[in-house]
């Protein structure tokens, strides 16, 4: 068996149905209802111009400043897949640029999720092409391999498997399993709607005190002198 060189088919993919039902739902009700531990950290942050990233994941993993697998998995994606590319947060070469990009959207790829550098920034702030990277450098990247596609990765601290769910907005990226994208989803919309009905309480001014009451800080052990 060779280790750190496969390329794997995606054999499961998010519905079209499932993905156009959480276009509205921020990254941030996501999370919170995976327990806030679901999603990338701060350093994986948007380099497009705006607009919504929503597919399902086609994982790559990569040799630190190598996007020999990269190209490849742009051979494999299907319209709607979302690249998510492992660089081991290397930050000495950029795995993707304007070349790459245009690819891309001429195959109908969703976006790219990069735990690593991008370069030819100015093409990506100019487009709503989606695109969350570590960090943007010049210095061009290697096509020797090895690497892996279709394989478990991690993105800034989140694993992805082949084929989740991906959803990324102006706040970060976050990724629901396959086979839990409708109960994430039910529980999302339930937090959109508490929270719609709070502003509410706040623009009618009926809401002048936070959730932290005296009564709850004396419960978990503060002393109000």
């Amino acid at each position: 068996m060779t280790i750190g060189f496969n390329v794997y088919p995606l054999n499961r993919r998010v519905s079209q149905e499932v993905i156009e039902n959480y276009r509205n739902i921020p990254t941030s009700h996501i999370s919170d209802n995976m327990n806030r531990i679901h999603g990338t950290s701060a350093n994986i942050i948007p380099y497009h111009r705006g607009g919504k990233l929503l597919g399902s994941a086609l994982t790559v993993r990569t040799r630190p400043g190598d996007n020999l697998m990269i190209h490849k998995a742009i051979n494999m994606a299907e319209p709607g897949d979302v690249l998510i590319v492992d660089g081991d947060g290397d930050m000495s070469r950029a795995l993707f640029g304007e070349i790459m990009l245009r690819t891309c959207q001429t195959r109908g790829i969703a976006g790219l999720v990069v735990d690593g550098c991008i370069r030819d920034v100015t093409a990506f702030r100019e487009d709503n092409f989606p695109v969350y990277a570590r960090g943007v450098t010049h210095k061009g990247p290697y096509k020797t391999g090895p690497g892996e596609i279709n394989t478990t990765v991690s993105i800034g601290g989140l694993i992805v498997n082949p084929g989740d769910l991906i959803i990324g907005d102006e706040d970060g990226v976050v990724s629901v399993p396959i086979d839990q994208t409708n109960t994430i989803l039910q529980e999302a919309l339930k937090k959109i709607e508490t929270e719609e009905k709070k502003l509410q309480l706040i623009s009618d001014g009926e809401v002048t005190e936070s959730f932290v009451s005296d009564e709850l800080l004396i419960k978990m052990g503060c002393k109000i002198h």
